[in-house]
């Protein structure tokens, strides 16, 4: 295993225990996304656990399908913006570690709530074009579901980015197919969103293995190395919901559902503690 698997194995790992631990929550897409958070927040990502809300001078994240929290609580815990023994509080009463993300519990890390669906890219597009007219060249991250593109919201603000060149953005859409209540072709076809983005103005990568994390970072590094060049950029992460535990991968039916004990059990054995639980 190298670093940077071993840290998402020890992620996908906390993410079962916070969620069986409040008896609810949404353990399926967090699972398929810790891949991305890791390779954000422990390789491409220059950012500062001194938490400033402002993110001058630093990448941002923004998580805009915020039920999938407990992925990025973990991976901020991980990379040391608060005690990683806070995470036995996800969802408990006055906690921090909300069911999704919110900036009036003054966590680190956490500059949007994203409860509701939809609001995600227009925030980051926000916060590219500040930076833009601070001459802050970081960029500017957001993760948003397949599901989520849904939401007529998404498609004004995939409008507006290209319209003004927002080309210090990347977005990531979390290509896996699951949502609440079924299929994304079942409740909603998505269509071809490579060809929808590129038609808006968008550059688009496509990433067949959403969940290999060398496949991942070649991305996230093409990525990269596009901006600045006058377009946002889109990658479509194709992953598995549930990844990588064999009795939740595949079916939206761990969308928002918490394992029993037994099922916590196993789930933990199909994953190498390689950091420590909290």
């Amino acid at each position: 295993m190298t670093d940077l698997e071993k840290i998402a194995s020890q992620i996908r790992r906390d993410i079962i225990r916070m969620v069986h631990g409040a008896k609810n929550g949404h353990p399926g897409g967090a699972l398929g996304c810790a891949d991305l958070l890791t390779l954000l927040y422990f390789k491409h990502m220059s950012h500062h656990t001194d938490f400033k809300m402002n993110g001058k001078g630093e990448y941002v994240f923004f998580l805009s399908n915020g039920h999938i929290s407990a992925v990025q609580y973990s991976a901020l815990a991980r990379a040391g913006y608060f005690p990683i023994a806070e995470l036995a509080t996800h969802r408990k009463l006055n906690s921090r570690l909300q069911g999704h993300p919110t900036p009036h519990a003054h966590l680190p890390g956490v500059r949007v709530a994203s409860g509701s669906l939809g609001q995600g890219l227009s925030v980051a597009i926000g916060v590219a074009t500040g930076k833009k007219l601070d001459k802050d060249n970081k960029l500017v991250y957001v993760l948003m579901g397949d599901g989520e593109q849904q939401e007529g919201q998404v498609w004004e603000a995939a409008m507006y980015a290209a319209h003004h060149k927002i080309d210090n953005l990347v977005a990531f859409i979390d290509c896996n197919g699951q949502q609440i209540d079924g299929s994304t072709e079942e409740v909603m076809s998505l269509g071809e969103l490579q060809h929808k983005y590129q038609a808006f103005g968008w550059e688009v990568i496509t990433v067949l293995k959403g969940n290999d994390i060398p496949t991942l970072d070649a991305a996230i590094t093409e990525a990269k190395a596009k901006a600045h060049k006058g377009k946002p950029i889109m990658v479509l992460m194709h992953t598995e919901m549930g990844y990588p535990i064999d009795f939740m991968v595949g079916t939206h039916k761990w969308h928002g559902v918490a394992p029993s004990d037994a099922q916590k059990n196993l789930a933990l054995a199909q994953l190498p503690e390689t950091l420590g639980d909290y």
